[in-house]
């Protein structure tokens, strides 16, 4: 007897030792660190970023464009390759010349030709007006950016509905855990009153060690959700796998007014009016490329040649420049433009449609989720009645077991309806909570 006493004190102490080093995690803490670790809300996050930046390359149009070009070319003579830079003059072409020029002219027998030459310019181009391309443009990226903010506050809210999801689930396996083990202490001590008492009943008996062997696989069931609801937990809030959590935030006794309006927006609904506004213009970019496009330039070239490069800059170098206006006409373009305008006009019509699609389901799904509310939270009241007085019929129908006035099977039946009251009251409140959950996350 001593050394059962002196083993229960040690599995005592043990798990005391191990509850100290528990790890307490409230339901705010475990949402922040599951956002934390989410890769669907950095994605969304990346998202934002990355249209930002297509915002920067849609403006990028309005501003002056420079380029530059430097050239060097070798002349070669097909018929004398090694000296390109000396052409022969016939004596015909003198005698010709001569006649209208005069008799005192002469003409050299040869003549240098730059050989070597080098052109370097720079041009300057500036958009004065484009009939909607850029300005269209912009404001389809600028509806692309409120596109992605809005998706990102989606992902927002689905992440926190699932974080709180996962946190009541794991804390309901918690409560599970403690109704099957006391249901499973009841029934044993159920047997110990019947043992107890002399020599029991063989059918009672049979009922009662039925009833344990079947609470005893309740309880392994509970408890292996249990760890797996916990394991769930820590991999999306990024915890240790061998840390183990107390979860501290409890079911709540009562449950507030919602106080929930009427459905004007969501983020889904965002998300769907800014891909309207997107596809629109960029239709109206699309019908602009058809349009000509003034624009005001100016150049500058430089050029220097010679017989070969190393006096290539010393002599027959020019300058030019010029500035001015420029309007480009598109002529023909095979109907690219009109098509690829029709596209996007589909594509907006799509977006309507499904935004008139969204507005329906998502109303009716955020009242229907206060109906629950409310609904739950009236009938919240009468079930922890009904729960209260099935279980002092289980103290009533336990005191009669054991002064051996009432069998087993109706020991068994009690038990059995305390303990579904017992789960149903759980999964209401649990129901209350992630009813509250979709109001805040449809219409907050």
């Amino acid at each position: 007897m001593r050394k059962t006493k002196l083993a229960a004190f040690v599995l005592c102490a043990v798990a005391a030792v191990s509850d100290a080093y528990a790890m307490d995690l409230s339901l705010n803490d475990a949402v922040d660190m599951i956002m934390a670790e989410s890769q669907d809300l950095k994605k969304a996050e990346a998202n934002v970023k990355k249209a930002e930046a297509s915002l920067d390359v849609a403006n990028a149009n309005r501003w002056f464009q420079i380029e530059g070009t430097a050239t060097y070319m070798n002349l070669i003579d097909v018929k004398n390759p090694t000296k390109s830079y000396s052409v022969s003059i016939p004596p015909e072409i003198g005698g010709m010349l001569q006649q209208y020029v005069g008799p005192g002219f002469q003409l050299p027998s040869k003549i240098d030709i730059p050989d070597s030459m080098f052109m370097a310019g720079v041009s300057i181009t500036q958009p004065i007006y484009t009939f909607g391309k850029i300005g269209n443009a912009v404001k389809g990226v600028k509806a692309a950016i409120k596109v992605a903010e809005a998706s990102q506050e989606m992902t927002r809210r689905e992440i926190r509905y699932s974080a709180v999801d996962m946190y009541w689930t794991a804390k309901m396996t918690d409560e599970i855990v403690d109704i099957s083990r006391a249901d499973l202490d009841a029934a044993r001590a159920a047997r110990r009153s019947l043992t107890s008492a002399g020599r029991a009943n063989r059918s009672n008996l049979v009922k009662i060690e039925s009833d344990i062997a079947t609470k005893e696989i309740n309880l392994s069931n509970a408890e292996f959700n249990r760890d797996t609801a916990h394991r769930m937990l820590k991999i999306l809030a990024g915890i240790d796998m061998d840390t183990e959590l107390n979860l501290t935030d409890d079911f709540p006794d009562t449950f507030p007014d919602l106080n929930a309006g009427e459905l004007t927006s969501t983020p889904q609904w965002d998300v769907l009016n800014e891909q309207i506004q997107m596809y629109e213009r960029n239709a109206r970019a699309q019908r602009a490329n058809a349009l000509p496009t003034l624009a005001a330039t100016a150049s500058y070239n430089y050029i220097a040649m010679g017989p070969n490069i190393s006096n290539m800059f010393s002599r027959n170098d020019m300058q030019s420049g010029y500035w001015g206006l420029a309007l480009q006409v598109p002529i023909f373009s095979g109907g690219v433009n009109m098509a690829n305008a029709t596209v996007e006009a589909m594509n907006a019509e799509a977006a309507r449609q499904d935004l008139d699609k969204a507005k329906k389901m998502t109303t009716e799904e955020y009242n229907r989720a206060i109906d629950q509310y409310n609904h739950l939270r009236g009938n919240l009241k009468t079930l922890e009645n009904a729960r209260d007085l099935a279980a002092k019929a289980y103290d009533f129908s336990s005191e009669r077991f054991a002064s051996g006035q009432t069998s087993a099977v109706e020991l068994s039946e009690v038990s059995a309806g305390l303990y579904q009251l017992d789960m149903s009251l759980l999964n209401a409140k649990y129901n209350i909570l992630m009813s509250a959950e979709s109001v805040k996350k449809l219409g907050e």
